[in-house]
């Protein structure tokens, strides 16, 4: 029966979130009152635990999720990623503009939201897929699949943080971003490959019309910062977490110059610093800049933030509910050897995604669903809660379609129809799903 209450609950955020439309933060704090009080919880204490799950949560992620999001918006208003794109192109070069789109895509959609960064970087794959006389659509799924990829793996994009913190991982996130970056890296070439064999073949009238030259696109966006300075508000807070999971792990814990390391190398700090690192980039000090611009990255957090906490609540409710204790209680069996384990987060996490179209959202209720099982598992460690991260971040990849606002947005600004919408993003999206999971399992077979 607890099982079957806790299945309703998360039924009802699907159907909540996917037919009528309910904002995802109200249909999982509705869900954590109904599965809390169905289960026989007393009636205080289901208000207690809601509270504590919200609070616990934005305690350990709160402030890096804004953070990070303040250092996308930085980087996309300043012109920095377009300079990243432009630096990508001169090292790839422009005979190959699909797989020059998927490494930009990979890399800006690391603080960036995939969104955002497929709008603020349209008109530039349009004037090079113009240049290298190849489809927009195969320009439009290379970029798209590219920030799909670093957007569900890798931090410090919101979703894979709230799943980190949901199962305890919180400590471990220098592991998960150095995982997550090689994870993506196959998951973005699947989609780039997807992007050159079927992609291109998909003609839409935006072919036929004229589009502005690359030069004029760059002109157009006015002086654009250094190559330095846009990469810098990036790779800083990656390079400072890596040191303090490497700190934490080796060297004498009680040192002064270890307790620095293990500071500035904690992931609000580091983020905190990208910050700082990204203000050079404002073309001025002053209240458009200052206020304007952190003012709509705090905007823009609010909604990961509200649904984040939302789901650390659902994910103590269903803690308290004894649900760990009934799984430690049941032989798992084969689920114990960790490999097959990540099958289940996938699985949950894919329904999710093709049910109500958030990946994010698939991401914070999956990683609070599991939690209660990954001791039962005996799922502990650096390593091994990365993969989860993975396997999660896989399954919130599959399959992004007309439920979900980053298949329109590829679709109008590519101008494809639903059909070939479908047939272009829809399906790279699933091989993506299928190629990181089989990575990550692969990868749990071979180090754990």
């Amino acid at each position: 029966m607890l099982f079957f209450i806790i299945l309703l609950g998360v039924l009802f955020v699907v159907f909540a979130t996917a037919k009528l439309k309910l904002h995802p933060f109200l249909a999982l704090i509705f869900s954590s009152f109904f599965v809390g009080i169905a289960s026989g919880m007393p009636l205080l204490d289901v208000v207690t635990n809601i509270n504590t799950g919200f609070g616990s949560l934005m305690t350990s992620i709160g402030i890096v999720i804004v953070a990070g999001t303040m250092i996308g918006v930085i980087l996309e208003r300043s012109g920095a990623a377009y300079r990243m794109a432009e630096v990508v192109l001169r090292l790839v070069g422009e005979k190959h503009p699909q797989l020059a789109m998927s490494i930009i895509g990979y890399i800006v959609s690391i603080p960036v939201f995939c969104d955002s960064g497929f709008i603020i970087l349209s008109s530039l794959q349009k004037s090079l897929a113009k240049r290298a006389k190849v489809t927009i659509a195969s320009m439009g799924v290379a970029l798209a699949t590219g920030l799909f990829a670093t957007h569900v793996l890798v931090p410090p994009t919101p979703g894979p943080i709230a799943a980190a913190g949901n199962i305890g991982a919180s400590q471990y996130l220098g592991t998960i971003i150095l995982v997550g970056l090689l994870v993506a890296i196959p998951a973005t070439f699947v989609g780039y490959l997807w992007a050159v064999k079927v992609a291109s073949k998909i003609e839409v009238p935006l072919d036929k019309e004229d589009a502005m030259d690359y030069e004029d696109v760059i002109k157009s966006f006015g002086k654009m910062p250094s190559t330095f300075s846009a990469f810098f508000p990036i790779v800083l807070p990656i390079i400072l977490i890596g040191i303090g999971s490497i700190a934490t792990l080796v060297g004498d814990s009680e040192s002064t110059f270890n307790m620095i390391l293990r500071f500035i190398g904690s992931p609000i700090v580091a983020l905190l610093l990208g910050v700082l690192a990204a203000f050079p980039l404002m073309p001025n000090f002053k209240e458009e800049t200052l206020t304007g611009w952190v003012g709509d990255s705090l905007k823009d957090a609010a909604p990961i933030l509200l649904i984040t906490a939302a789901g650390g609540s659902f994910g103590t409710i269903i803690k308290e509910t004894g649900v760990g204790e009934m799984l430690q209680k049941m032989d798992l069996g084969s689920l114990s050897e960790g490999a097959l384990f990540l099958l289940v987060p996938f699985l949950i996490a894919a329904a999710l995604k093709t049910a109500q179209g958030s990946s994010t959202t698939a991401l914070v209720i999956t990683s609070t669903l599991i939690a209660p099982m990954l001791v039962t598992a005996g799922v502990e460690g650096a390593f091994p809660l990365a993969l989860v991260v993975m396997a999660i971040g896989a399954g919130a990849m599959t399959v992004s379609h007309v439920n979900d606002s980053f298949f329109w947005v590829i679709a109008q600004y590519s101008g494809m129809t639903v059909t070939q919408a479908y047939k272009a993003q829809t399906m790279a999206t699933l091989l993506q799903g299928l190629t990181t999971i089989s990575i990550s399992i692969v990868l749990w077979l071979i180090f754990v």
